[in-house]
């Protein structure tokens, strides 16, 4: 590598910026890299299939899981060092996506029981509502547990029909 002067540089020569990175930012970077490496070799191999890895990646986090102690260390450093001469954003949304798959289906979940508490509450005209977005759902079936959920609650009687009504707008709107 050759060292040159402050002197042999065009200053003037706007075309070419020049963006000077401390040493400290590029540390952290490679720790952050070496983190997402760490994610990388804790997850199952089902997992792992799901995420978009090139194959001396793969192959170098398939042998860290078999590693301990200072090997697995140095195997992550390795990993780092990988990871470093890719772009890893494809790979960071594919692992985001995997661990924030559990607080989807929670939400679903809760739109779902939002959605049954207005069909029970409103009736016949969130009813409507709900078959104009998914026209395969069994009007009949649905008014008739609606009904019966209503009467069970007025009757303070276990809400069986309720729990029924659930699980039919969880089979429905699942299936789109």
């Amino acid at each position: 590598m050759v060292k040159r002067k402050k002197e042999d540089f065009d200053w003037q020569d706007e075309e070419q910026e020049i963006i000077w990175v401390s040493k400290s930012e590029i540390k952290r970077d490679a720790e952050a890299l070496k983190k997402l490496g760490e994610k990388l070799v804790e997850l199952t191999k089902a997992k792992l299939d799901k995420i978009p890895l090139e194959d001396a990646l793969l192959e170098a986090v398939n042998l860290a899981q078999r590693l301990q102690k200072e090997a697995r260390r140095r195997q992550l450093q390795y990993i780092g060092k990988l990871l470093r001469g890719m772009d890893v954003e494809p790979i960071q949304a594919a692992l985001e996506k995997l661990e924030n798959k559990h607080q989807q289906q929670q939400a679903m979940l809760h739109k779902l029981e939002l959605l049954r508490d207005a069909l029970v509450a409103k009736g016949d005209d969130a009813l409507t509502d709900f078959l104009t977005d998914y026209l395969h759902a069994d009007r009949r079936h649905l008014r008739n547990l609606i009904r019966t959920a209503s009467k069970e609650k007025e009757q303070n009687k276990p809400a069986k029909a309720y729990r029924e009504i659930f699980q039919y707008l969880k089979e429905i709107v699942l299936e789109d």
